[in-house]
């Protein structure tokens, strides 16, 4: 491994919490998959007491909520990598988003992104959920890195 490159051989030795700056009950992954580069992706277990649970359903804000604190862990991964501090994102903007249907109790959901485009401390995603093969969401989303520290 050279110096500032990211050592992406065990992207599963963090824990979520380790990763992302939120905090139960708004922890809106359960874990990171898979993450290199340009793709990671993160699973949920639809719980009935998720506070984004409407009647039995995860709602479209959550699913917006799952997306966005997948991009942070990959953000808090490459930075623990890299032997760096985990640093806030925040969303710069969230455009196309399509919702086919919303997760039921009990349910997992996998959420992927793939990075279209990183410039200077702006990435912009790509992002599919899915409950197995089946496609629920997708939406592209704009994240800016910003300088401050997670914790």
């Amino acid at each position: 491994m050279t110096s500032g490159t990211p050592d992406m051989s065990d992207f599963s030795k963090y824990g979520i919490l380790e990763l992302i700056p939120q905090r139960p009950p708004f922890v809106m992954v359960d874990s990171l998959i898979f993450c290199d580069l340009s793709i990671t992706r993160t699973l949920l277990e639809v719980r009935a007491d998720n506070i984004f649970n409407d009647w039995g359903r995860l709602s479209t804000a959550g699913i917006c909520e799952n997306i966005a604190q997948t991009c942070a862990a990959r953000l808090g991964y490459l930075s623990l990598a890299s032997g760096q501090p985990v640093k806030l994102g925040y969303i710069g903007a969230i455009s196309n988003m399509q919702v086919y249907r919303t997760p039921v109790t009990g349910e997992t959901v996998v959420t992927e992104i793939n990075v279209l485009q990183e410039v200077f401390n702006i990435t912009l995603v790509h992002a599919v959920v899915k409950c197995g093969d089946e496609l629920i969401a997708q939406t592209d989303l704009k994240i800016a890195l910003g300088d401050d520290a997670a914790r």
